[in-house]
């Protein structure tokens, strides 16, 4: 049993052979992605061994560098696209570390430029993404539940159920679960 709970996630596993993979696709050693992405070597080879289980902020690094977004980079590592997922087959991912859970509501196509994503972060979470995975990149965010605080060009935008903001991402994001309690979100992306 014991064995069994340090086994490495399937789609930790998945990710990190994807990784690797666009990594060799690029010709790059560990060293050249390093100094491409800012990640150090070692924890660029833990995450492509699947040692740990990779944050958000680390993926958005990755994506930045091999310019596709964190929806595209994780429907690479899932099961051939569908018109159609039902509730229960929506790929989630979780970054721990954080308190983000992501879940990917569109059906996944590489082809398409917009896609749906659900966010849920606890309470006093807080993510920072020092660039966008695609420079340009349009996303709407509409808060479902909770209260969330998204800095974008250095504004705030205090959200409260019901309210969207839009805008383009050119540099560093910030979202923070700004209430007592969890938020749930809803995060439209579309790629320029």
């Amino acid at each position: 049993m014991g064995q069994q709970e340090n086994a490495p996630d399937p789609v930790d596993v998945r990710l990190g052979a994807r990784l690797a993979e666009l990594r060799a696709e690029h010709g790059w050693s560990l060293g050249e992605l390093a100094e491409r992405s800012g990640v150090s070597r070692s924890t660029l080879s833990r995450a492509e061994r699947a040692e740990t289980s990779p944050t958000a902020s680390l993926l958005n690094r990755l994506c930045a560098v091999y310019g596709r977004t964190m929806s595209q980079l994780l429907s690479e590592v899932e099961a051939e696209p569908a018109p159609v997922v039902r509730a229960a087959d929506q790929p989630v991912w979780q970054d721990r570390a954080s308190g983000f859970v992501r879940r990917s509501v569109s059906p996944p196509h590489a082809g398409l430029r917009g896609e749906l994503v659900e966010g849920r972060l606890t309470a006093g979470a807080d993510i920072s993404y020092d660039r966008p995975p695609v420079p340009g990149l349009e996303q709407h965010i509409w808060v479902l539940e909770g209260a969330l605080a998204v800095t974008a060009g250095g504004a705030e935008h205090r959200l409260d159920p019901g309210d969207c903001l839009r805008l383009r991402v050119w540099g560093p994001t910030r979202f923070r679960c700004s209430g007592p309690g969890d938020v749930r979100y809803v995060l439209a992306v579309v790629r320029p």
